[in-house]
């Protein structure tokens, strides 16, 4: 705790520093009276950033207490992976007092530091709480990132990956899961999985809790609006209405139109899974957690093609733990594949080309999907209608007091993610059918904003954008159904040596098509009247390395190929299906296939990804698979 201390009075007194130095950032301020750099706001950051602290000490005081098991140590269900599944399933499965739980994770605690919102996309690629995945470099993806290979934040950390989101609340399309269901997964039909997202959720917007057809309002998961606005997001929403799309409450039957973005917040902070699931449950005696602890292989038997235990490594031990009734993996769309190939099930030539003993052949890691984000259109504004970096790095700007104290300002928007729009490109105004665009809006300039940075984009790119380091804001066109599929490949039996991730971003020409149509239909909502109001104008910059005519198809898809990165909602690669489908890695109860005693729960089982962000129904899925695997145990 000294150390967290000592860190905050050091960003106090270079925050001042940087003040006096450059008094232009002071000039950029709001002008009114209140958001003036103050004696007042300077005592107003101190006393909150201390009782941020003391906040912080008392989150650690509910974490789950670390424990290491005894080699031969047996439960009755084992889960690999704390994440966003992993930490809902445990918690579930132990609510029955007479069942033993083990989770296994390999990262350590999470603290409240992590769950700022607006510092959303720095945590992201926090090394210490991430499995630092790459793609592999490619001249037709990711050109514009260094070494042309795109990062792949996941999270090492109680909570996994959703410590590290963006925390935006949504469910997908209904027809999605129809889809699914049609693909023969049965059960998975919107009207199957409903009841979990309710039962998952806590509604804290009241104009939409009371409707209790689609919405719960007491389960582990908070969901709310963020609490800062901008007159930039009125203005996007009113757009929305120019061109003829609805406002609506993207998590009922209609997802198409624009919203504000709904987030899984509580009280101006994150809410994770370790937060909404295991904090709750501390103190439960048959629930065991083991933090620093890297499961090498889930042990099978061959003689019977059943799952009877998991080997991990922590503080330099080989542990042996054995599972009486069944292990379930819910280490993500990355880990899941690479586990149950270093466990011997997966494609058999490339598993007996490195040494691993083939117990079934299945087509593990084939199958990713990813939904990828186009970062090339903002627009600056003459009036400071958003919010700048310097105020939110700032710890002495009012901003840090609004929301050290009170829970308000824009440290409440996830990396400044204010409001969202689900559009399809080839029927504009039809409201029932699916999107093929997400269209995300970000309060700020992406130019003068962290994000750039963070996903490591190139300083050639990075030196034209810091030109535009003013007030303006971003949009962000999302490809939410590619028909693009990539692999991940297993280059050494050894966990340690990370798989190889091809994604093959754009492989389908049709996801070009789609994305230029995306980029032209954002820079529509750009020409409206009501965001023309706002006196802002596009930024438009040149590339040498897309020398085509402005607005041509060639022009866009250059840049989409150099400035589109993923938005980290890896799925598929174990994807579910039903028995005797050759594509199949798990059957529609998340058994893996030919395997006993062996599940699956988490992004990786979709067998088609979702049309919005995946932690929702990430959740959706681990509650239905604990309803599944009680059912079958007769609790």
């Amino acid at each position: 705790m000294i150390n967290i201390t000592r860190y905050i009075f050091c960003v106090f007194i270079i925050s001042a520093i940087i003040n006096k130095l450059h008094g232009r950032y002071l000039s950029n301020f709001f002008s009114n009276h209140n958001n003036r750099w103050s004696v007042q706001s300077v005592l107003k950051a101190t006393t909150g950033a201390v009782n941020f602290l003391n906040e912080n000490r008392r989150f650690l005081n509910q974490e789950i207490s670390d424990v290491t098991p005894q080699f031969g140590d047996t439960y009755n269900f084992i889960i690999i992976g704390g994440g966003t599944a992993g930490a809902a399933i445990a918690a579930r499965l132990s609510e029955m007092p007479q069942v033993k739980v083990l989770l296994i994770e390999a990262g350590s605690n999470e603290n409240l530091f992590m769950g700022i919102p607006v510092y959303a996309s720095v945590v992201s690629v926090n090394q210490k709480i991430n499995w630092n995945y790459r793609t592999k470099p490619s001249n037709k993806y990711c050109r514009g990132i260094k070494n042309n290979s795109c990062l792949i934040p996941r999270g090492k950390v109680i909570g996994g990956t959703s410590v590290l989101n963006y925390m935006i609340a949504t469910r997908g399309s209904t027809e999605d899961y129809d889809r699914w269901a049609k693909m023969g997964n049965k059960g998975w039909a919107y009207k199957d999985v409903l009841k979990y997202f309710k039962k998952l959720e806590t509604m804290d917007i009241p104009e939409l809790s009371s409707d209790r057809a689609y919405h719960g309002t007491d389960g582990p998961v908070h969901i709310t609006y963020p609490n800062f606005r901008t007159p930039v997001g009125e203005a996007f929403l009113k757009a929305g209405e120019e061109l003829g799309y609805p406002t609506v409450n993207y998590n009922e039957k209609n997802i198409k139109g624009f919203s504000y973005v709904q987030c899984t917040i509580i009280n101006g902070t994150r809410m994770s899974s370790n937060r909404a699931y295991l904090h709750p449950v501390r103190d439960r005696k048959n629930l065991r957690v083991t933090l620093d602890s890297t499961v090498t292989r889930v042990l099978i038997d061959s003689s019977t093609n059943r799952a009877v235990g998991v080997e991990f490594i922590k503080n330099g031990r080989n542990i042996t733990v054995f599972a009486s009734k069944e292990v379930i993996l819910s280490a993500g769309a990355i880990g899941s594949p690479q586990l149950l190939m270093l466990s011997g099930v997966g494609p058999e030539k490339q598993l007996t080309e490195l040494g691993i003993n083939v117990i079934r052949n299945a087509p593990v890691g084939e199958n990713l999907m990813d939904h990828i984000a186009f970062f090339g259109l903002t627009w600056i504004t003459k009036a400071p209608l958003t919010f700048h970096l310097s105020e939110v790095l700032n710890l002495l700007h009012p901003y840090a007091g609004d929301f050290f104290i009170d829970r308000r300002g824009p440290y409440t928007l996830p990396s400044g993610c204010e409001a969202l729009a689900f559009i399809n490109t080839k029927q504009l105004r039809n409201c029932n059918n699916l999107p093929d665009m997400e269209i995300l809006y970000i309060s700020t300039s992406i130019q003068n904003f962290m994000v750039p940075r963070v996903f490591n984009f190139k300083d050639s790119i990075l030196e034209k954008w810091e030109k535009y380091d003013t007030y303006g804001y971003t949009m962000v066109p999302i490809l939410l159904k590619p028909k693009s599929r990539g692999r991940i490949t297993l280059l050494a039996n050894n966990i340690n040596i990370k798989p190889e991730i091809v994604p093959n971003y754009f492989d389908d020409r049709n996801d070009i098509e789609t994305m230029i149509a995306g980029i032209r239909a954002t820079v529509k909502i750009g020409r409206t009247k009501a965001m023309q109001k706002l006196h802002s104008q596009l930024v438009n910059i040149t590339y040498s390395e897309c020398n085509y005519k402005y607005d041509s198809d060639a022009y866009w898809e250059c840049l989409i190929r150099m400035l589109s990165t993923t938005l980290f909602h890896q799925s598929g690669t174990c994807k579910m299906g039903p028995i005797g489908d050759p594509t199949a890695v798990v059957d529609p109860k998340l058994k893996v296939i030919g395997i006993q005693g062996l599940r699956v729960a988490d992004a990786s089982v979709m067998p088609e990804i979702i049309s919005g962000h995946p932690t929702i129904p990430i959740y959706m899925i681990a509650e239905k698979a604990v309803d599944m695997i009680k059912k079958e145990w007769g609790y």
